[in-house]
């Protein structure tokens, strides 16, 4: 099989050709695809311009091509047994959405190819060795997001007049949380700003969470990237409307959701309208 991949989109459109000749007519090629989210609601635009590129580089499903979906609906420790599975069933190549799955893969086999989306710092998880070549059986894109932290805390400064010390949403586990938030603390000394990290909680109640914010006399405040970040957002956003918090987010999810602004990667998932949604974008690929 070629292993040759592509991508087509800022991070929400994978195709994947599975061989460049053309295959036997009873050959029925099979992809996994793992996520730590649903496949509903707001990914299944992105699954159904998943299927359109297969269908424009003539794999359709039911004809030869098979998809097996399997998502943890947010329980990182469901994500090892199914990637497992995945590799049990045999599937050609598996595309995962998030560090995190991606990593689950990359332990369950050394063969199979892995296209990833979604993943900030692949270099920094352990995913790849070198952005260019990335060796092993991993390639796809990354989001860079850590080399924007600076400038998240720019556009918060400047869409906020008067902010002096912003909180910053870190969820501990996440691969590259830690080294977000570095960066951010340096990019605060520059711009004259007060950082105040607050631990996504391990209860789940963020009540209290915006009620250390309030203390902190945080005004402001950034979300990273993280899964719980993503599966939480309307209950983060609410709160942080009800502390009066402007929020930005990674994600143009955020905005969707509620919050000021965001800055990260581009997507073609989702509503294309946003009333006063600013979108700022950063892109890198593998190949």
């Amino acid at each position: 099989m070629n292993r040759r991949t592509f991508v087509a989109g800022l991070g929400a459109v994978l195709v994947v050709p599975l061989a460049a000749e053309a295959q036997p007519a009873e050959k029925v090629w099979r992809i996994g695809v793992l996520s730590f989210t649903t496949f509903l609601g707001e990914q299944k635009p992105r699954i159904e311009a998943f299927r359109r590129g297969l269908r424009d580089h003539g794999y359709v499903e039911d004809q030869n091509l098979a998809i097996e979906y399997r998502s943890s609906e947010g329980k990182d420790e469901l994500l090892p047994a199914l990637a497992s599975e995945l590799v049990r069933l045999r599937v050609s190549i598996i595309a995962t959405y998030g560090t995190k799955p991606t990593q689950a893969a990359k332990q369950a086999t050394s063969d199979i190819p892995i296209v990833m989306l979604t993943v900030l710092d692949p270099i920094g998880a352990g995913l790849v060795s070198n952005l260019a070549r990335p060796g092993g059986n991993v390639t796809g894109l990354s989001e860079v997001s850590a080399e924007l932290s600076a400038k998240r805390l720019e556009l918060l400064k400047e869409g906020v007049p008067g902010t002096t010390t912003v909180a910053v949403l870190i969820e501990r586990s996440h691969p590259t949380n830690a080294l977000e938030l570095k960066n951010t603390e340096l990019a605060a000394r520059r711009l004259g700003l007060g950082i105040v990290a607050v631990d996504v909680p391990a209860s789940g109640r963020f009540e209290e969470v915006f009620a250390g914010m309030t203390r902190s006399r945080a005004n402001a405040l950034i979300v990273l990237g993280g899964e719980v970040a993503y599966t939480r957002r309307h209950t983060i956003l609410d709160l942080a409307l009800k502390s009066r918090l402007p929020t930005l987010y990674a994600w143009r999810l955020g905005p969707e959701a509620g919050a000021l602004m965001s800055y990260g990667v581009g997507s073609t998932a989702g509503p294309k309208n946003i009333a006063k949604r600013r979108r700022f974008g950063k892109f890198s690929a593998m190949s």
